[in-house]
């Protein structure tokens, strides 16, 4: 692979530090960070005090960026690309496919936070207190749940999770909330399956003996 230095105007190096005309002096650079900086002002058809203009930064910092000697964040960047109207794609590197962000309606908990990112969830049922369970309280606590539609969601420690995964495949994302809710009416529909069949495999008693009718006296 060839690579070739890209010329800089020399008006543009005046408000350079004297370690970054060194670093540039260096050169040349790969792609990267820096040509993705100098791209997005080529489609934009401006210099370093345009972009730096556009971003609300300084021009030296626009500088350092096509130097490396630092990075743009990442809301920069994603400002860039709008600026430019580019959209980037992240691909896995052995299947090619394409992989998208995380949804923005991922399930949350109970104070409204995201779960961590990197558990699976799974529901158990319908929410209820730790104090409640397996006291006289929890059936009210599953029908209110039910009722006000709060599924009881919990993830493996990282052993169970790589194991599971490995026999499962790892989720691609974490279900919405109404995903969840689904989920628990669907545990209630097996367990009211289960029940049933329990029930019918029980041995049904034998039919108690009716008393004989006594006659009726003359």
């Amino acid at each position: 692979m060839t690579i070739t230095r890209t010329r800089v105007d020399p008006a543009e190096m005046e408000e350079w530090t004297d370690d970054e005309v060194d670093h540039y002096l260096m050169g040349p650079f790969d792609g990267e960070v820096p040509g993705f900086v100098r791209r997005v002002r080529r489609i934009l058809d401006v210099s370093q005090r345009g972009l730096a203009a556009l971003l609300g930064v300084s021009q030296s910092q626009v500088a350092r960026w096509e130097t490396r000697r630092t990075s743009p964040r990442a809301s920069v960047v994603v400002e860039m690309l709008r600026l430019a109207r580019l959209r980037v794609r992240l691909h896995d590197a052995e299947t090619g496919k394409e992989v998208e962000p995380m949804r923005d309606d991922g399930a949350r908990d109970r104070a409204r936070r995201r779960f961590p990112a990197h558990v699976d969830l799974r529901v158990t049922g319908w929410w209820m207190p730790r104090d409640a369970m397996m006291t006289a309280q929890d059936l009210r606590w599953q029908a209110r749940s039910r009722r006000w539609q709060v599924p009881a969601v919990r993830y493996h420690q990282r052993r169970w999770r790589r194991i599971l995964r490995r026999v499962r495949g790892m989720p691609v994302d974490h279900p919405a909330r109404h995903q969840l809710v689904a989920e628990a009416y669907h545990l209630d529909e097996l367990r009211e399956e289960r029940r049933r069949e329990a029930l019918a495999d029980r041995p049904q008693p034998p039919p108690r003996p009716r008393p004989p009718l006594g006659r009726l006296s003359a």
